[in-house]
């Protein structure tokens, strides 16, 4: 399987002929990403996570492409792109389903908490194939499995390094990439991924930086 990131959150995974692409957002490379894709997986919500005109565009004009998501972003887009209803599926926590000729299993409930002032909404981890977990924007560490390559959110409003940190070494993958990185300057991103590098490695983790529109066999 290939991954391939693109910028902030968006992951494009291949196998087969097979294209999934996880999180396509305002800030990444949408239309690159989207590609002759099979289906789309959408963690949550927020617009850095899901370009919704992006998105019910591709659903436009691919008459094969299917979308797993969240109740809420499914109502959304079935009302963007009525003649692609069919095609936007509700996925929930626990649930097993196939996409694009990818296992998809499911984790998580919520967004991590930003501030007690700013509403939670709901947020959706998925591991596909039984090896690639993409948590959005949480935390949660996936149950009953044992995750080959982690993507990390490595920085946003709602962590600190520490606890990005404990993350990674309760997953305990042996690869990890980041994600959730277009908040950071150079400098900034050099930083807290060292952390992460140096303690992940004592914990059997092997971090490393993937530039958008690097791929990376598995």
């Amino acid at each position: 399987m290939k991954l391939t990131k693109y910028t902030h959150a968006c992951v494009r995974l291949e196998k087969d002929g097979h294209v999934l692409v996880i999180d396509p957002g305002i800030f990444s490379e949408t239309e690159t990403a989207l590609s002759g894709a099979g289906a789309i997986l959408i963690t949550h919500e927020h617009a850095d996570h899901l370009d919704s005109d992006a998105v019910a565009a591709a659903l436009r004009a691919n008459s094969d492409l299917v979308l797993h998501t969240l109740a809420g972003i499914a109502e959304e887009l079935r009302k963007k792109v009525p003649e692609a209803a069919a095609r936007v599926h509700e996925v929930a926590p626990g649930a097993d389903f196939s996409a694009a000729g990818f296992a998809i299993r499911t984790f998580g409930s919520q967004h991590a908490l930003i501030h007690q002032l700013v509403p939670i909404v709901a947020n959706i981890g998925f591991l596909v194939d039984g090896d690639v977990y993409h948590p959005g924007d949480s935390f949660t560490v996936p149950d009953g499995v044992q995750v080959q390559t982690l993507l990390v959110p490595i920085h946003a409003p709602w962590s600190k390094t520490a606890e990005v940190i404990d993350f990674v070494i309760s997953v305990r993958a042996p690869k990890a990439f980041q994600i959730h990185d277009a908040l950071l300057n150079e400098q900034g991103l050099s930083f807290s991924e060292g952390h992460v590098a140096k303690v992940g490695a004592n914990y059997g983790t092997e971090f490393r930086h993937l530039a958008s529109g690097e791929s990376v066999q598995l």
